[in-house]
Parts: C-alpha cells; structure tokens; sequence
C-alpha cells in the first residue's frame, strides 16, 4: 500500500511513543485522552444535565413567587378605610374580614382533594366557596323554597301557614341585612375601587335588601290597630304590598354567590351588542319579505266558500279559496267561492297591509304554522309563487340568520 493511502493504527502512537493525528486534535480542543473531559470543555451529558436542573431550579422558584405576588396584589387592593373611619389594623373590620374571608374548613385545593366514597362530593365542589358564602347560599336557598311554598288568597285573605312564613321572612332578612352590613365594614361601601357596591352583583344585592328593610319599617309605620300585621293592601294609603314583591328577586342574589352563573351571564351581556347587529339583520330580512309578499298577496286571504244566497261558511274550520286558476276550488253542491271572510287565524295572518305582512312573515321565520300559511296561500292561489316565496324565506331567513345568534352566543 501506498505512502498516501497508508491506514493510521490507533496503536501506533502509543507503541512508539508518539500521538496520533485523532490525540492531537482532541488535546488542541482542550480534552485529553485519558479521561476524555478537560478543563475547556464539558461533553454533551454534563451540559444537559446542567441545564434541565436550573431549568428545575426555576420551574421550583416561580409558583412560589407568583403565590406571593398573588398575596400582595389582594392585600393591596382593598380599601385602606372602610367607612371613612375604620382602618385595616382596626379589630373591627379585621373581625368582618376575618369572618367573611374565614376559609376553614375547606382550605385543600380541588386538585388535591380526594373523593373516598360517592357521598363526599360536597367539599370537593365546596373547595373553591368559603363557608360564609355557603351559610349565604343555603339562606338564599331556603328563602326560595319559602317564597314558592307561599300561597297568595285573594282579597289579602291568608292563612295559618303564610302567616308563620311571613314570620320566617324577618329571619332571612336579618340574615340578609348582617351580610351586607359584614361586607360593607370588610371591604367599605362605594369610594374605593374594590369596595362593595363597585361590583355589579353587590349592588343587586344591596338594592335587595335596602328595598326589604324600607318595606318592614313602612308596614308597622302604616300600621293600624286591629289589623293583621301582614295586612296586604294599601294601608295608611301606601302600596306596602308592591314593596314587598320585591322579594322575587331574592333567587336572583344565587348569581352572586355562584361564580359559573355569573360567566354565564356576562357572557350574555357581553353579546348584546353583536346581537343587537344581528337583531338588525333580521328586521332588515322581514322588511324586504314583507314588501314582497305585500305586492304578491294582498287581498287573497279573504275568499272562502259560502252557501249560494247566505252568509254561512260551508267548512267548520274555512279555508280561503280561488275564483279561477290552480287555487282551491268550492266543490260542494250550492256553494261558491266569494269574498268578505275576514281570514284565517282571525284574520291576523294576511298581507293586507305592511304590518299584517311583517307579523306574517315573522311566524314563518319562527317556523311556528308556517307551512298552514303556504297551504293556505296555495288554496288561494296556486302553487307557483307561494312555495318559492316560502321555502326562500324559510331557508334563509330561519335557517341561516336566525342560526347567527346562537353563533354569536357560542363565540
């Protein structure tokens, strides 16, 4: 073999002395030969470890440090004074915090909760509530079922049960009044940001309970002797009885206690004004179809079949009918088709006039009875232009716009 194309043995360097061309390059790179690492370089495994362990390292420092920044953000946002008088360090208001943001027993997170048996399903919805919004919650509960049991007589008469609900009623509200007055001296009422009338629900709240209290102290400042304290009616010339409907809205105060509702409801709330766009859309659709079916259909609802020299309707249920053409003809012996019937459904459903016409098409939009309408129209007319103009109208107007809002919903 050649000088150029002579093999270099590994070996050779270690038998006569010397190194090879592979040792040298790895001694210029800063790795020596026996142990393979130098002080210039780390191999490949020592780099990964290093890495994925700060990488750890860090993985471990940052919940920690987002919990505290967590901490510091809700200590920072509630109001330095509640009242105009009562500080944070004030016993007072640290009892009210104390007692509304108590958080015991409920303290494991759900992620770390633990379902033994089906029957301990409570603390693992009831971990994210603290327990003073479940007392809440019960209450509001409780009230429902006591608003729903309740029967109203006529005249303001009542009864043995609805007077010892009326007396249960005073219990829900003081138990309604000590929360809102608890919530106020813990997070003040209305001047700082975080404060407790600030937020929407709070103050549905709080109108809830105003409204109740006004309405208690209205009924025994109206009161007159001899009458039954729970007195319907206008006594002392007051509507005391319209004050305390307010009370209905008593289950309403479940949104605020209840975060899942109150997404659901925003979430509505934020969609209106795409529906109010989509809202539009639709009338816009009804305006056309309706100047449409104005120019085709106008006065064809008002032909039926008659007795010949009589005015008695031939059908129990009329129908409308066609002098000539494809329409429904008269075929009963001594009857004839002719006009002055007032229409079908009352004479509600016709496109006499732009009004009739948007109604009419609307229900048909709705699909409640539209296809009465086209069968009632084809005996009127025929069956060209009434199953385009229908079917069209139906499959857009329904179909595709309609179906818009349940887009906008789901967006």
């Amino acid at each position: 073999m050649s000088g150029d194309a002579r093999e270099l043995d590994p070996s050779e360097g270690e038998e006569g002395g010397g190194r090879g061309p592979w040792q040298m390059s790895m001694e210029m790179n800063g790795v020596s030969g026996e142990g393979g690492k130098g002080p210039g370089m780390m191999n490949g495994t020592d780099t990964l470890n290093s890495t994925s362990s700060s990488a750890a390292a860090a993985h471990r420092k940052k919940p920690q440090y987002g919990k505290n920044k967590m901490q510091g953000s809700t200590a920072a946002n509630r109001a330095p004074r509640a009242l105009f008088c009562l500080r944070l360090n004030n016993p007072i208001r640290r009892a009210a915090l104390s007692i509304v943001e108590w958080k015991y027993p409920f303290t494991c997170k759900i992620s770390s909760c633990r379902v033994v048996n089906p029957f301990q399903w409570f603390p693992l919805t009831a971990a994210a509530l603290r327990p003073f919004d479940i007392f809440i919650l019960l209450a509001i509960f409780a009230n429902c079922v006591a608003l729903g049991v309740s029967i109203p007589f006529p005249e303001d008469d009542s009864n043995s049960t609805n007077h010892d609900l009326e007396q249960v009623e005073y219990v829900f509200l003081i138990i309604f009044t000590i929360e809102t007055f608890m919530k106020i001296l813990a997070y003040g009422l209305v001047m700082h940001p975080s404060s407790y009338i600030r937020n929407g629900w709070n103050l549905l709240d709080f109108v809830i309970v105003i409204v109740g209290l006004f309405s208690v102290v209205l009924e025994q400042v109206t009161h007159k002797p001899g009458e039954s304290p729970h007195m319907g009616g206008k006594p002392g010339g007051l509507d005391v009885k319209a004050l305390r409907a307010f009370r209905v809205l008593r289950p309403l105060r479940l949104v605020s206690g209840v975060p899942s509702l109150q997404i659901v409801l925003n979430s509505i709330m934020k969609a209106m004004v795409p529906l109010l766009h989509i809202s539009l859309l639709v009338l816009f659709v009804i305006i056309i179809y309706a100047i449409i079916g104005l120019e085709l259909f106008i006065g064809k609802m008002h032909k039926t079949c008659f007795f010949i020299g009589t005015d008695i309707n031939v059908e129990d249920d009329p129908a409308p009918c066609a002098f000539a053409g494809h329409g429904r003809q008269c075929l009963v012996n001594g009857s004839e088709c002719r006009g002055k019937w007032a229409g079908p459904n009352g004479g509600i459903t016709n496109f006499d006039n732009f009004f009739f016409a948007m109604l009419t098409v609307f229900q048909c939009i709705t699909m409640e009875g539209w296809t009465d309408v086209l069968y009632w129209m084809n005996d009127a007319m025929g069956y060209e232009l009434p199953w385009v103009y229908f079917v069209s109208l139906v499959v857009f107007g329904s179909f595709f716009v309609l179906n818009l809002v349940l887009g906008v919903l789901s967006g």
